[in-house]
């Protein structure tokens, strides 16, 4: 069945944010249809081709285990893989051997087993097997065939007594404030992702993570998400008569900026529940964080859309506390793989600190940052303070810099620190930089990206005073 036919619709007009009177309760309806059609692969992990019929698949393509499979659908069996007679299969759980990895374009990479599990109708000794490959991120962990395997360089281990044993360590993780038995448990919950590939407007993506979703989606291997209301299903059908009920086509909400084909739009947690809570579950598919908040109550959601004749189409989000009591104005932060390395993740950094700036605030990011983080938002406070300094006749000091930018004091020490352009003289911070070294600086922080306009942001800060009026009227 092809995708349904989108009615196109006015343009969201922009208001300013009144929670007092409330929030849209119709929620988003449609999406970005996608017919079925031939299925298209990319070698690159980061390259995104499109199919016949419209459908981007972003990621890699298809998973090993689908690659390995014949043409005529049958799954690779234990023989396929020319087993030697020294290796048992099936193999055990934590088995170090080479893998083919698509990755590296089928070349060999050690790799460890994390799981296995029976090929549907294939014999006791027939598993396929969820590995993670040496040196490589949690999020590249994929199922595999044993036919993929380097079964004789693993036969010649075991009879010369090798016992290879591949530490997993993953740089991007972050579980801050877990002891070793919370860690452990945390790992065993999610060492495995649950959904291997989610299809969202006109583009399929490979997941990273395990997000724990509703026990209606046990052994879906393929999440299927309505582009508006961001509602899953298991089958394509579903999401299409999904479809043929609804009508909008943005996000839930407050539109507070629109510049050209680029809008932003604020969603209270507690006045659209569900849809930020499945915004969640989407977002845990792709960020490993040690907790998934259930209640989004508290929270404020900034959803960013590309926008076309047929609506505002996701590209990412952050979210930030109603009140943050340690002055956070961002508590996550996610653009989505396909959407990645054009400069979103950047605008949503910037937006951020702008409405700290409306607000009369400085603000910074919830601690602790993950290794990528750390490296975005340094990028952004270099940029941002050395434009000042640059453009600065005569002295300026710490607090300056901050009212000037709204960031805090704290992190920009830090990062002049990390740019060696501080010194502490007197009792005081000083910045010593000649003109030629901060150019030097702002050339390595890269391009800004995509360009937050303050003057087309349309937004009132939440207060919690008028929720409460609004709710006693």
């Amino acid at each position: 069945m092809g995708p349904p036919k989108s009615v196109p619709g006015p343009a969201v007009p922009q208001r300013k944010v009144d929670h007092a009177a409330g929030l849209g309760k119709d929620g988003p309806r449609t999406i970005q249809g996608a017919g079925k059609g031939k299925r298209v692969t990319a070698r690159d992990p980061e390259a995104a081709v499109q199919s016949g019929d419209g459908l981007v698949v972003v990621g890699g393509g298809a998973t090993n285990t689908a690659d390995a499979r014949s043409t005529d659908g049958a799954a690779p069996t234990a023989e396929t893989a020319l087993t030697p007679s020294g290796v048992k299969m099936p193999l055990d759980i934590g088995a170090t051997l080479p893998t083919k990895w698509r990755r590296l374009n089928g070349a060999y990479q050690m790799a460890v087993v994390i799981e296995r599990r029976p090929v549907p109708g294939g014999t006791d000794k027939d598993f396929e097997y969820y590995m993670h490959y040496e040196g490589s991120n949690r999020r590249m962990d994929e199922w595999v065939s044993a036919s993929q395997f380097d079964l004789r360089a693993y036969e010649q281990d075991l009879k010369e007594g090798r016992k290879r044993k591949l530490e997993i360590h993953d740089p991007d993780e972050d579980h801050h404030g877990f002891d070793a038995e919370q860690l452990k448990e945390h790992d065993e919950h999610t060492k495995v992702k649950n959904i291997e590939r989610i299809e969202l407007g006109k583009y399929e993506m490979e997941t990273w993570y395990f997000s724990p979703l509703p026990s209606e989606f046990k052994d879906c291997k393929k999440l299927y998400v309505a582009e508006y209301d961001l509602m899953f299903f298991r089958e394509r059908w579903q999401m299409t008569r999904h479809l043929r009920k609804c009508t909008l086509q943005h996000p839930p909400g407050d539109e507070i900026y629109r510049n050209g084909n680029v809008a932003m739009f604020e969603i209270d947690g507690r006045k659209d529940r569900i849809y930020c809570q499945q915004l969640c579950y989407l977002a845990k598919l792709f960020l490993d964080h040690k907790t998934l908040f259930y209640d989004v109550d508290l929270f404020l959601f900034y959803v960013l859309c590309e926008c076309d004749e047929r609506g505002c189409h996701i590209v990412g989000y952050f979210s930030k506390e109603k009140k943050s009591e340690d002055g956070y104005n961002l508590a996550c932060i996610l653009m989505l793989p396909s959407y990645q390395r054009k400069g979103y993740g950047k605008f949503l950094i910037s937006f951020s600190y702008e409405l700290s700036k409306i607000e009369g605030k400085v603000g910074t990011p919830e601690r602790p940052l993950s290794d990528l983080g750390q490296v975005s938002y340094r990028g952004y406070w270099t940029r941002c303070l050395l434009g000042v300094i640059q453009n600065h006749t005569g002295t300026i000091s710490i607090k300056e810099l901050s009212d000037k930018t709204s960031i805090k004091t704290e992190d920009i020490i830090t990062t002049l620190q990390y740019l060696n352009l501080i010194q502490y003289q007197k009792g005081q911070h000083v910045v010593v930089a000649a003109p030629k070294v901060i150019e030097g600086h702002l050339k390595a922080a890269g391009s800004p990206g995509l360009v937050v306009d303050p003057g087309k942001i349309v937004w009132t800060a939440y207060s919690a005073e008028r929720e409460l009026l609004a709710y006693k009227n």
